[in-house]
């Protein structure tokens, strides 16, 4: 086969990865433990798949307002930080890179994960959506609309989460602005109708999010500081395209270029949008041209279309989710252009080793024959 795209190694600011592969942000619900906190498991975990050029953990939670989850790690608390060390130490034993994405759900969350109370968003707006919650599925409930205060209060959870991890030991950190979640809720017309300095115009919608870049640059310089964003994202989470959706992400995009990020982190739709009107159906198309970073694409992508995207200058980087849950070693498999391992969809979010840490790779295949 021809040179491959996806395994030439790239610079990302300070770091050199090995190969273009991203192991792209997942929620596997693994830290079932009273102070949510990563550890042994999950440094199996992540060591398995650290041949991937760049791995993005699973969304970790800010504070304990940040939650929406059940057993999703945080990365706020001494034990939390304890925990991700083993975790980063196991990476790097592997000569892997790791970053921690860094998260606050909103108002994508429920009175049980806060003692009753409810949960925030930047207006009393319900998504409408579903979530696991200790006692099952339940339906959101309508949210409280934040105080200006606790805003700034939000803006320095960032930053402390970032100090937390270069505490423990992260080669960066990936701001999870995307899917439905906080931010994105700011970004929005139909989940921010706030009149304040963080509603309204464009410029005010994305306000928030340029207050954390600038809280965690204090803490970690921005070549190390990735961001996501799903700009055609409609349906879900109780977000919709409307006609300021394209034009605020554009705003958010172009104005990026003007901080020395590591890279931004795009998703193609989620849902099929050619019929949405105002929605865009080729992310890195559209954004490709506007952006002058490290770009990397994410959703559905194999690695035909993995290389692809690269050999047309449409990304740098692609991030893999669910082939990396059922191939830790990912990597190699398209080195040798080997068939996949498929994924049990069952265990995603079961906890425990099942489904987690038993994927067998190419080498232990080879031994059971």
């Amino acid at each position: 086969m021809e040179k491959q795209p996806l395994l030439e190694p790239y610079k990302l600011g300070p770091i050199t990865l090995k190969n273009r592969l991203v192991m792209a942000p997942m929620t596997r619900s693994r830290a079932n433990n009273p102070e949510t906190a990563a550890g042994e498991l999950q440094a199996e975990y992540y060591a398995h798949r650290a041949s991937a050029g760049l791995l993005i953990t699973e969304g970790t939670q800010i504070s304990k307002q940040a939650v929406g989850y059940i057993f999703t790690p945080g990365i706020y608390s001494e034990a939390q930080v304890a925990g991700w060390k083993t975790v980063t130490k196991a990476v790097h034993a592997k000569d892997g890179k790791i970053f921690a994405q860094l998260w606050h759900v909103g108002r994508v969350s429920h009175p049980d994960f806060h003692n009753g109370e409810l949960p925030v968003g930047p207006s009393a707006i319900n998504p409408h959506d579903k979530v696991f919650t200790p006692e099952g599925l339940k339906e959101t409930v309508t949210p409280r609309a934040l105080e200006i205060d606790e805003i700034k209060a939000i803006v320095q959870d960032f930053k402390n989460a970032a100090a937390n991890a270069v505490k423990a030991g992260f080669d960066g950190i990936e701001i999870h602005s995307s899917n439905g979640y906080l931010f994105h809720q700011f970004f929005s017309k139909c989940s921010n109708q706030r009149t304040d300095a963080y509603g309204g115009s464009i410029e005010n919608r994305a306000r928030l999010l340029f207050e954390v870049l600038d809280a965690v640059e204090e803490v970690i310089d921005l070549n190390r500081v990735g961001l996501r964003l799903n700009p055609s994202l409609h349906g879900l989470f109780g977000i919709t395209v409307d006609e300021e959706t394209i034009p605020t992400f554009e705003y958010i995009v172009k104005r990026l270029n003007d901080y020395n990020l590591a890279y931004l982190h795009l998703s193609e739709p989620f849902t099929p949008v050619a019929d949405v009107p105002f929605a865009v159906t080729e992310i890195a198309k559209h954004f490709r041209p506007l952006y002058h970073g490290t770009l990397i694409i994410n959703k559905g992508f194999n690695q035909e279309t993995g290389n692809k995207v690269i050999a047309d200058g449409l990304a740098d980087l692609v991030a893999f989710g669910v082939p990396f849950i059922a191939n830790p070693d990912l990597v190699e498999r398209f080195a040798q252009n080997a068939e996949l391992n498929q994924p049990d969809t069952a265990t995603f979010y079961t906890g425990g080793e099942k489904g987690y840490i038993d994927y067998p790779t190419l080498a232990e295949v080879e031994v059971e024959k």
